[in-house]
C-alpha cells in the first residue's frame, strides 16, 4: 500500500496528516479519543507499539499524547495524537485497552499528565523517596537537580484472611543480578499473588538523550539494557536514519543482521542453560554458559566487544566481516549448533527436568494479550508476532526463516521458543553470509542533518521481544525526545500472573524463563 491507501484504510476522514517516511500523525480532539484509538486497535486489529508524551510548552504551548500503532507486513506507523493545553489532564484508554495502564501510569509519573479514569493511578518506576509533584521529563526540569528526599509510601496489593501472610523478596538477590523488589501473597507456599516492585536501576536515560549531543545519544542507547547493546543501538540508529533521510549501504543491512542474531544466540544459550541450572540440572546449566561463552568470544574477535558495543554507526556499521572471518563464523557456529543438539538431546530426555518445566508459570492467552506481551513470552502462547517478519528492517525481508511458535504458555514453552530461535538464528546468519553483497559497510556522512519537527518509530526484535524507539525533532531539527520501550517494560507487567497456583520455589524458575531486563524496564 502507498501511503494514501494507508490514510484512506486506517484514519478517520478529514484527518490532516504529516508524514515522515513510513511513520504517519495526525491530530484528534480528545472526545474522539477513544473512538479512533479503539478503532484501530479493535477494527484494524493494529498493534499497540507505544504510548508516550512529548514537552512542546515551549515551542508550541501545549503537551502531546502519541499513540502509536503499527501496520504489520505494510511497515507504516499510524500515530494518532492529542494536545494537552488548557489543563494536565487527558482521557485514560485503560478501560478499553488494557495496554494502555503501563503506558499512561508512566506519563503520569515522568509528565505530571493526570489519565481521568485510571483504575490504578499509582507512580511507576520512580520512588516513594521522590517527591511529589516534581516531573523529570518536562523540559523545565534541569537533569542536574538532585531533589530532596521524599518520604512517601507505596502500597502493595495485599490478600488477606485466615493463613495467608506476604513475603518480600529482594530488591537485593544472591547473585549478580539488577535489584528488583517482587511481593507474594501466599496460603502455605502456593501463590496468591505476585507483584513486582521495579524501578531500582531508574538512570534518567530518557532526560540524557535530550541533552547529549547526537554521538552520545547513540552510545546511551547501547547502555539501556547491556545484554541488547546491539539492537537497542540499531532501533536508535534507524529512528535516526528515518528523520535524516540516511540511505544506509545493503552490505551494511545484512551485516547488521549477522550481528543481532549473534546477539540473540549469545543470550539465548545462556538462558536455556540457566532454565535448567534453576531446576538443579547443573549439566545443562554448564553446557549454556560453555556455549554463551563461545559466542561471546566469536563477537569479540569479530567486533572488538563482547557485547557488539561500538558496531552501529548512523548510515550503517563500523565492523566489516571478509570471507575468510566469514568462513571462519560459520565453521564455529556449526560446531557451536551441533554441540548445542546433543545438549538438548541429553535434556530432552530427563523426566526430572522436564517435570519441573512443563505446567509451571502459565500465562493464559487473554492476559497475554491485555498486557501486550511480546517476544519469546508472547510466541510461547501461539503468538506469531516478530519485527523481523512484521516490520522488516536491515536485510530480513531478503532473507527466509520461521518463527519460533509453542502453544503452552509455561516455562517449557518458553523454553523451547528459545531452543527453535538458536537453529533459526544460525539459519539466518547463514543466509545472511552466502548472500552478502560487497560494497560499504556505511554511508559517509559529514554530519547528521535530521528533519525539524518530524517524528519516527523504529523497531528492532531483540532476543527478548521487540524494542520500539520513538524520536522527534524541534523546530531546529535537534531530537528533543526519545521514548524507549524495551519489551520488558511489557512483560513485567504480565510475569506476575505467572506466579499464582504455583509454589514459591517455583518463582526463580519462572523468572528466568522470562529473564525481563531490570535496567531496560526502569530507564
Amino acid at each position: 500500500m502507498n501511503n494514501n491507501e494507508i490514510i484512506a484504510k486506517y484514519l478517520p476522514a478529514h484527518a490532516d496528516v504529516k508524514i515522515n517516511n513510513n511513520f504517519i500523525a495526525f491530530e484528534i480532539p480528545h472526545s474522539s479519543l477513544k473512538e479512533i484509538v479503539c478503532d484501530l486497535y479493535r477494527k484494524h486489529n493494529l498493534p499497540l507499539k507505544t504510548i508516550t508524551a512529548a514537552d512542546e510548552r515551549e515551542e508550541n504551548g501545549c503537551f502531546k499524547i502519541f499513540y502509536a500503532f503499527g501496520a504489520p507486513k505494510e511497515n507504516i506507523f499510524v500515530a494518532p495524537f492529542i494536545r494537552i493545553e488548557s489543563s494536565e489532564e487527558f482521557p485514560s484508554l485503560t478501560s478499553e485497552i488494557h495496554e494502555a495502564s503501563t503506558y499512561e501510569r508512566k506519563i503520569k509519573t515522568f509528565f505530571g499528565l493526570n489519565p481521568i479514569g485510571h483504575p490504578n493511578p499509582r507512580t511507576l518506576i520512580l520512588h516513594e523517596n521522590w517527591p511529589n509533584g516534581l516531573f523529570p521529563l518536562r523540559k523545565d526540569f534541569n537533569w542536574q537537580t538532585r531533589p530532596a528526599e521524599a518520604k512517601e509510601h507505596f502500597e502493595f496489593y495485599k490478600i488477606e484472611g485466615e493463613g495467608i501472610y506476604e513475603i518480600p523478596v529482594g530488591p537485593i538477590h544472591a547473585g549478580i543480578i539488577e535489584p528488583g523488589h517482587f511481593r507474594f501473597n501466599v496460603a502455605g507456599e502456593e501463590i496468591l499473588n505476585l507483584e513486582p516492585r521495579l524501578g531500582f536501576v531508574h538512570k534518567g536515560s530518557e532526560k540524557l538523550f535530550e541533552i547529549l549531543p547526537l554521538e552520545k545519544k547513540l552510545i546511551l542507547s547501547e547502555k539501556i539494557s547491556g545484554d541488547s547493546a546491539f539492537s537497542h543501538s540499531l532501533a536508535f540508529c534507524q529512528a535516526v536514519e528515518s528523520l535524516g533521510g540516511i540511505n544506509v549501504p545493503e552490505r551494511a543491512k545484512y551485516l547488521r543482521v549477522v550481528y543481532a542474531e549473534l546477539e540473540r544466540l549469545a543470550n539465548h544459550l545462556g538462558d536455556i542453560g540457566f532454565i535448567m541450572l534453576d531446576t538443579g540440572f547443573n549439566f545443562g546449566g554448564a553446557n549454556g554458559s560453555r556455549l554463551r561463552e563461545m559466542i561471546m568470544q566469536i563477537n569479540e574477535r569479530l567486533t572488538g566487544s563482547r557485547f557488539l558495543r561500538g558496531v552501529n554507526i548512523f548510515g550503517g556499521v563500523a565492523k566489516d566481516i571478509n570471507r575468510q572471518a566469514a568462513d571462519k563464523l560459520m565453521e564455529d557456529l556449526e560446531n557451536i549448533v551441533n554441540d548445542f543438539s546433543e545438549v538438548i538431546e541429553v535434556a530432552e530426555n530427563s523426566d526430572s527436568l522436564l517435570n519441573r518445566l512443563k505446567g509451571t508459570g502459565i500465562v493464559t492467552g487473554q492476559i497475554a494479550k491485555d498486557h501486550g506481551v511480546t517476544g519469546v513470552a508472547g510466541r510461547a502462547g501461539g503468538s506469531k508476532n516478530d519485527a523481523r517478519k512484521d516490520f522488516p528492517y536491515a536485510a530480513y525481508d531478503k532473507l527466509d526463516f520461521q518463527i519460533a511458535v509453542e502453544e503452552t504458555s509455561d516455562v517449557y514453552a518458553r523454553f523451547r521458543v528459545r531452543i527453535k530461535e538458536v537453529y533459526s538464528s544460525f539459519e539466518i546468519i547463514k543466509q545472511a553470509l552466502e548472500n552478502l553483497p560487497e560494497g560499504a559497510v556505511n554511508a559517509p556522512l559529514a554530519a547528521v542533518n535530521l528533519t525539524p519537527n518530524a517524528q519516527a518509530l523504529s523497531i528492532v526484535e531483540g532476543w527478548r521481544g521487540d524494542i520500539v524507539y520513538f524520536a522527534m525533532t524541534d523546530a531546529r531539527g535537534n531530537i528533543s525526545r526519545v521514548d524507549v520501550r524495551d519489551p520488558s517494560f511489557l512483560n513485567w507487567t504480565a510475569a506476575g500472573h505467572a506466579g499464582p497456583g504455583n509454589i514459591v520455589p517455583d518463582f526463580p524458575l519462572i523468572n528466568k524463563s522470562f529473564n525481563l531486563s531490570y535496567s531496560g524496564n526502569d530507564l
